[in-house]
């Protein structure tokens, strides 16, 4: 006899807890961002209540996720002296642990066993299928709910796709009733006949799952975990939606509706049968073996290695900056420029090298969003774009301007007659925010544009942000941030205050202050917004850098700044730039605005970048397998263009990967010293923050940031399969910008693609947790600490190391307590 699919009398009776249940498992699902606003995303972020260790145990038995390196790893590290003896026994102590050292070294040469999830019904059923003639059920569940919701979330893409006023879970359950695919290939004629019987409700479905499966009640928070943990893809979406929703204070229940979803289909292939050998009790008995039999010896051993690696690193850190004599950065009346760079790992090479060539410059870091809390919207249309942080919503909006309003009615009614041109077959409603969708929507005549592009004839970061405009109408217009967005002008000069005093920019302001934000070149490449600036959301920082240079040039918003004590000089203009991170060339902008007095400051600018360019490249060669052109500048030059606009290179650049740490300090500590491309640089002067306001932005905004992007890398490395988005060769675009699949089906891919962090014989980004060096006092450290939950669990639970530099002094904080910093 079947177990019936649902129980009234249960439901009403355990609603209340299955509610939380539900809530719980949602929560420890992170969102992950569409491929136009692509941003790095720690995929843990929902389990930072707990330690690195308890979260590593939990995916481990649930997921057969690992949040460290297989041992073979640590080996290779081991016999490189990337990890020594003196690290082991700093990790031993850290952890108060008794093993013995040899211990430690003879696991190295042990067999390790594989993980694997937690068992559901449809594993212990497919385990007695013919593998020859039959497909699996686990492979065909996945496959056929991702390409549910490959057409139900699609706004792009398919030309059929389910009713979106439909729930998510109602509207895949109308279509299981009807759809014959699945009992065609299972054959299984009983999958649709038990999809009527379905709950009408995702939450009442979940219920009923989890008592007609008899899930143990004290296992059944866990199994949730493990039923999401199987579709985490397209969970990582649904989250996502959720993210959005609150931001903008309402709310999405997808992911609930997903977990019902896929909860259901273990109903659905449940024969109810109850008796020792039914499928059932094969389950349940796999189901507590597993949980009993997790090595949590092993785990143990790969976390002490893990340590030792990271500690083996903060040592060559801290060398680094104790034996470094502080360097001057140079005041301004002393300097020909100022440049206010992002913090970005990548801009660390060259801010050094520019700052090689031109030792009267004087650089600042900061991130690329500049501070503005915007969204953007090209002028003419009506697709606006997040130019700022996924943690951040907008809260005004920037669109272009000239000046003159007749004009820039003008200019927007031509753009939207070329554009309604451009798409004659399909109409324009508004701007593509992704190149790679360009093509479906202006169709085959754009394919020649294209083409240009791979053939090498364009060698900037693509600006289709300017498509439908003129050459003379692009260079009238300019990102601008209105007086009435910001409430008047006042409203502008305070927000201006506010990003000046955040960059530590207050006063002896140079002749010319640069504003370089950065972007990437990339072509043929659907995770291309994940090389960009991940402070604009997977945007290039142009927007954000213009719109910042025109605000600090306004003489009306200057004029308000004196009165908050702060006076730009009125020979002192800002000019924006950008960053092309895959060949390091600078575009300077808006030049034509500047005054002829300026003209001479602007081409040492320029002539200063190109030469600190031509020396980034040289730099980053080795790492492109280019070394033997970078004896030719010239034809450096040209190789790495070409790179970035080869449709068929899967690298064009190393983006983030390697990063490691995280300096909020002035410039002075680490002006001169390399830090590799591995280090976030952030300015910080304590002495002129003594409220501790600017440091409690940096640790809450930054600091978090730089620490997705260092769990976005970590977790692509040691666990490519769940949170990594495979090989890239194989992707394709799912919804037109949702996200890609690993060949044309299986779960949503989220993270980086393999050759993001591999380079086909070896691991290019060493999965370390991110350690953030602060000068400041211990005081104000400390209240930010206590006053925010969120920072003191990623220092408590160990998801990043926080290290403290006063002096010439260091000192390290653990579980509450500041101990000196040993170095041996």
């Amino acid at each position: 006899m079947n177990a019936p699919l649902h129980k009234t009398a249960y439901l009403a009776a355990a609603q209340d807890n299955v509610a939380d249940l539900i809530a719980a498992a949602c929560d420890t699902i992170a969102p992950t961002w569409p491929l136009d606003r692509m941003i790095a995303v720690n995929p843990y972020w929902g389990r930072i209540g707990q330690s690195f260790d308890q979260v590593n145990q939990t995916l481990t038995s649930l997921g057969g996720s690992s949040l460290y390196m297989p041992l073979d790893y640590y080996r290779a590290a081991w016999r490189q002296q990337q990890i020594t003896a003196s690290d082991l026994q700093a990790a031993l102590a850290e952890r108060q642990s008794s093993r013995p050292l040899q211990g430690l070294i003879d696991a190295l040469a042990e067999p390790e066993q594989p993980i694997t999830p937690a068992p559901l019904l449809c594993d212990s059923l497919d385990q007695q299928r013919d593998l020859q003639h039959e497909p699996a059920w686990c492979d065909t569940i996945t496959h056929q709910v991702a390409q549910f919701c490959a057409a139900y979330f699609d706004t792009d893409q398919a030309e059929w796709r389910p009713d979106q006023q439909v729930a998510l879970y109602q509207s895949w359950r109308d279509v299981m009733i009807k759809d014959h695919s699945v009992t065609a290939l299972m054959k299984n004629a009983q999958v649709r006949q038990r999809a009527a019987q379905l709950a009408a409700e995702p939450e009442q479905q979940i219920a009923v799952a989890l008592e007609t499966l008899a899930v143990p009640f004290d296992q059944r928070a866990a199994f949730l975990q493990a039923v999401l943990l199987r579709i985490s893809g397209w969970a990582s979406w649904c989250a996502y939606r959720r993210w959005q929703a609150r931001l903008a204070g309402a709310d999405d229940n997808a992911l609930m509706n997903l977990l019902a979803i896929r909860l259901a289909w273990e109903c659905l292939i449940d024969d109810g049968q109850r008796n020792e050998t039914s499928v059932w009790q094969r389950w349940r008995d796999s189901w507590e073996q597993h949980l009993a039999s997790i090595d949590h010896s092993a785990m143990d051993v790969r976390a002490i290695w893990q340590r030792a690696h990271e500690i083996h690193y903060q040592r060559d850190l801290a060398q680094r900056l104790l034996s470094a004599p502080a360097q001057n950065n140079a005041v301004a009346q002393d300097v020909k420029l100022q440049a206010v760079i992002c913090i970005d790992v990548r801009s660390e090479v060259l801010r050094r090298q520019f700052e090689t060539v031109a030792t009267d410059v004087q650089t600042l870091g900061f991130a690329g969003f500049f501070g503005l809390p915007i969204s953007y919207a090209p002028l003419g249309t009506s697709a606006p774009r997040p130019q700022l942080p996924g943690l951040l919503a907008p809260a005004m909006q920037v669109t272009d301007s000239s000046g003159d309003a007749q004009l820039d009615q003008a200019i927007a009614q031509r753009r939207q007659q070329a554009l309604a041109k451009i798409t004659a077959v399909r109409p324009f409603q508004s701007l593509p925010a992704s190149a790679f969708t360009l093509v479906e929507t202006l169709g085959l005549g754009y394919v020649g544009k294209l083409l240009k592009r791979s053939l090498g004839r364009s060698a900037t970061v693509t600006a289709d942000d300017q498509l439908g405009l003129s050459m003379a109408d692009a260079c009238a217009v300019s990102p601008t941030l209105s007086a009435a967005a910001a409430g008047g002008i006042g409203g502008l000069a305070d927000l201006a205050g506010r990003i000046l005093n955040a960059m530590n920019l207050t006063a002896n302001f140079a002749r010319l202050v640069l504003l370089l934000g950065h972007g990437s070149q990339s072509e043929n490449n659907p995770q291309k917004a994940g090389l960009d600036c991940g402070a604009c959301c997977g945007q290039t920082g142009a927007v954000n850098a213009r719109a910042l240079a025109s605000l600090l040039n306004d003489p009306d918003v200057r004029t308000r700044l004196a009165g908050q004590g702060i006076q730009i000089p009125a020979t002192t203009r800002f000019v924006a730039g950008l960053h092309n991170t895959t060949t390091d060339d600078v575009t300077l902008f808006d030049l034509a605005a500047l005054p002829d007095s300026h003209r001479a400051d602007v081409a040492y600018a320029k002539d200063r970048l190109a030469l600190a360019g031509q020396q980034a490249r040289a730099e980053r060669a080795p790492a492109l397998g280019l070394a033997e052109t970078a004896v030719d500048p010239e034809v450096l030059a040209k190789a790495v263009r070409k790179r970035a606009s080869d449709w068929a290179q899967t690298r064009p650049e190393w983006g983030l990967a390697n990063n490691a740490c995280f300096v909020v300090a002035s410039r002075a500590r680490t002006r001169g010293l390399n830090l590799e491309g591995r280090s976030f640089l952030h300015e910080y002067d304590h002495q002129q923050d003594q409220d501790g306001s600017v440091l409690e932005l940096i640790m809450t905004a930054p600091m978090v940031v730089t620490h997705w992007i260092n769990m976005q890398y970590h977790a692509s490395t040691v666990d490519p399969r769940r949170y990594g988005s495979g090989n890239k060769v194989l992707h394709n675009v799912v919804g037109g910008r949702i996200g890609v699949f690993e060949g044309n089906g299986g779960d949503l891919r989220v993270g980086l693609a393999l050759q993001s962090v591999h380079d086909g014989q070896q691991w290019r980004h060493a999965p370390l947790r991110l350690t953030v060096v602060i000068e400041a006092p211990r005081e104000s450290i400390q209240r930010i600490i206590a006053k925010h939950p969120t920072v003191r669990q990623l220092l408590d639970h160990q998801w990043l190391y926080l290290m403290r530099l006063e002096q010439g002094r260091l000192e390290s904080y653990r579980n509450g307590q500041w101990l000196p910093w040993q170095q041996d």
